[in-house]
């Protein structure tokens, strides 16, 4: 979901320029911190990462490459800073409620049906192994490309592919077995 500007923005960043990241802040944070808080189930810690990744973008500004997509270079980052934070604070976290990502309200006759689904699914994913929920969260919730998401974890597409089939079937498998329903029912 990058434009043409962010790379723009950043050179100016680079440049010395730094109130142009308020507008990379604007276009990025909301976006940064759902993914942070699904991977972290943390409201606080994710508030606090998203901060570190802005952070980090000054601080690292140089090592930015204008020919590399910006928002994949903001999303490995934001990874990196998940991951330094997850290994200095192995402390317990909130649950995650997929109602905080909502967008528009469901018809009224299905708002308990897909609360209970929410709920379950958001158990589900959150059973599921850091790296299955991960690349689920990158290509389902914020809709990155494979081409990106190799970039972000450092793999081949091909991989990425193949945990993404493996991850969407434990989800189903955690899924129904939630529900209470057999692979058979579905």
């Amino acid at each position: 979901m990058e434009t043409r500007n962010d790379s723009a923005l950043m050179k100016q960043v680079q440049a010395g320029d730094t109130a142009q990241l308020a507008f990379l802040f604007e276009r990025y944070h909301v976006q940064l911190f759902q993914y942070v808080l699904q991977l972290s189930r943390n409201r606080t810690v994710s508030e606090d990462i998203v901060q570190e990744v802005f952070f980090r973008i000054l601080k690292y500004a140089a090592s930015y490459d204008p020919g590399f997509p910006f928002n994949v270079w903001l999303y490995r980052m934001a990874r990196n800073a998940y991951f330094d934070s997850l290994h200095k604070r192995r402390q317990e976290s909130s649950g995650f409620n997929f109602d905080d990502l909502a967008g528009d309200e469901p018809a009224q006759e299905e708002v308990l049906a897909r609360k209970q689904d929410s709920k379950l699914l958001a158990e589900a994913l959150d059973n599921l192994p850091d790296d299955k929920r991960e690349v689920l969260i990158l290509s389902r919730f914020h809709d990155l490309r494979y081409s990106d998401i190799a970039q972000i974890l450092k793999c081949e597409i091909g991989t990425v592919k193949v945990r993404v089939y493996r991850a969407l079937k434990e989800l189903r498998e955690k899924f129904s077995e939630l529900r209470g329903e057999t692979m058979y029912d579905l």
